[in-house]
Formats: C-alpha cells, structure tokens, sequence
C-alpha cells in the first residue's frame, strides 16, 4: 500500500504527496523536536524537512523503508541548524528585578508538574552534550523506535557503528547526570 503511494508521489500526484505529508509529519517534528529543543525552531525544520523530501521525492529509492529515508532528511536538517546555532542564555521565568518567580498555572499538583518538567529539562541538556549525530541516533532509537537496521538506512552508518555510538552516548549522559547530582 505504501509502495504504491511512494509511486504516485513520485509521479506527483498531488493527493499521494499529501498523504504522505500527513503520515510522516508527526514523527518527523518529534525527531526534531528532540534534536533542537526549541518548539518553533522544530517546526520550521520540519516543514523544511518535509518541503525537501516533497522536491527530492525523484531520488528516493521506492525498494527502501520510507521512513528511514525521511527521518534521515529530518536529522540532516537538524544537524545542519545545531551547527549554525551560537550559544544563548535564555532569561525565561525571570522577574523585573532578576528573581525567579512563581507563576499560578492550571496544574492541579504544582510539584508533579515541577519535577515533570525539571525532569525533560534534564534530559534535553544531557541530550545536547552529545554531538549532534549521538543525538540523533538517540531520538530515532529511544523515541522514534527505530530498529537498528531503521538508523543505520537513516544515518548510513553500519549496526555495529550505531550500537557503539549509543552505548557511548548512554555512558556520557549517564556520567554527565551523576557529575550534575553530585553538584546538587
């Protein structure tokens, strides 16, 4: 079924292309999402994402898993922004006078919201000590559920390559959280 629409839109069928665009564009902001940390800067990698994939739809191999393929135009795309990206400090939650401030909110147990959110704050900053290629295996595997076999299409690295470069990134982020909790 899917074979037959990759077909169709590679000869440009309009109704085949936006099907595709429906199915994969969830899965593709989510990978870049994961990657870049900031909600509109995902949005626009992914629709640039998806608007290269449309025009390069020509190139693509129909006997290849599709997703692989756009998830790895996701990850280039992401790659190519983190490199451009210059170091910033974000102030948000900051008061006038330089305080950090409470802020009622609609969450009916604050302090679950709180670790809630400590906790994916966490992650996001141990997900940035890693190069940008660590990180996106890390996505693909831990969040997209991509197989082994699904990354290395992705990322054109081998499986032994992947496996090493996730264990390694494991092993970072896990020295990086314990040298972060000892500080605490």
């Amino acid at each position: 079924m899917e074979q037959e629409r990759l077909l169709l839109a590679q000869r440009g069928d309009r109704d085949a292309i936006t099907d595709l665009v429906t199915t994969y564009q969830q899965p593709v902001f989510s990978l870049c999402y994961r990657m870049l940390g900031v909600y509109q800067e995902a949005e626009d990698a992914a629709q640039e994402t998806l608007i290269k994939a449309v025009t390069k739809l020509h190139t693509y191999d129909t006997s290849r898993p599709f997703k692989p393929w756009i998830l790895r135009t996701a990850s280039n795309e992401c790659i190519d922004r983190l490199r451009r990206r210059k170091p910033e400090v974000s102030l948000d939650g900051m008061g006038d006078g330089g305080a950090w401030e409470w802020q009622a909110g609609s969450s009916p147990n604050p302090e679950a919201a709180l670790l809630e959110n400590e906790r994916k704050d966490r992650v996001r900053a141990l997900l940035e000590t890693l190069s940008p290629l660590d990180r996106a295996m890390v996505v693909m595997f831990y969040w997209e559920g991509l197989s082994y076999q699904e990354i290395a299409e992705a990322t054109e690295h081998t499986i032994s390559a992947i496996k090493s470069r996730l264990f390694r990134a494991r092993r970072a982020m896990a020295a990086e959280f314990m040298e972060g909790a000892l500080m605490v």
